[in-house]
């Protein structure tokens, strides 16, 4: 029986990409919206992501995630001077995920966050104020671990991501949109 409780879904995708990567898998984002709905009512699923002007493989998975049920945020990545004349980048979606995450706590009673970012410490902690139950989902198996332990402790519940492989893992049979693996290569 699935819970009545309402759910939030928000994934910080090269994050997500990069422990999925190191646990030897890819995501299959239908999958994952399945898994979710077996815990709860699934109000918002929402997927982060920067893209660069010279990456255009995001695009598809990116449309994709944007017609299967994901609200799907981006952003640019900056590229500056370091002052010692070496081009670097920046790359940031933390304020946009916080922004909705709590826009969004008043409306549901658990959030999944798929994030090992310590970053978002205090963002955890302002959402269990607001209410809602948070869970990380992120990976402690990985070599190094790839969540924050500020992040896993702040969390009311810290879900290994590696133990969610079969539930969401994209198998060869399942090709029906480009593998998460591009959106990064």
């Amino acid at each position: 029986m699935i819970s009545s409780e309402r759910l939030a879904l928000f994934v910080d995708g090269p994050s997500l990409h990069f422990t999925a990567k190191s646990l030897g898998f890819t995501v299959d984002f239908k999958r994952l919206l399945a898994e979710c709905r077996t815990r709860g009512v699934l109000v918002r699923a929402y997927y982060y992501t920067i893209i660069a002007e010279e990456f255009q493989t995001t695009r598809p998975l990116l449309d994709w995630l944007d017609y299967n049920g994901f609200t799907v945020r981006t952003n640019s990545v900056k590229e500056f001077d370091d002052g010692q004349g070496r081009r670097k980048f920046k790359r940031n979606i933390g304020i946009e995920l916080a922004v909705d995450a709590v826009e969004l706590a008043k409306h549901v009673d658990h959030i999944l966050l798929f994030s090992g970012d310590g970053d978002f410490r205090p963002l955890v902690e302002a959402i269990q104020r607001l209410g809602p139950r948070v869970t990380v989902v992120s990976s402690m198996r990985t070599k190094p671990a790839m969540v924050a332990a500020e992040l896993r402790r702040q969390a009311d519940t810290f879900l290994e991501l590696d133990d969610l492989k079969t539930a969401i893992e994209r198998t060869i049979e399942e090709s029906g949109m480009r593998n998460e693996r591009d959106e990064y290569s």
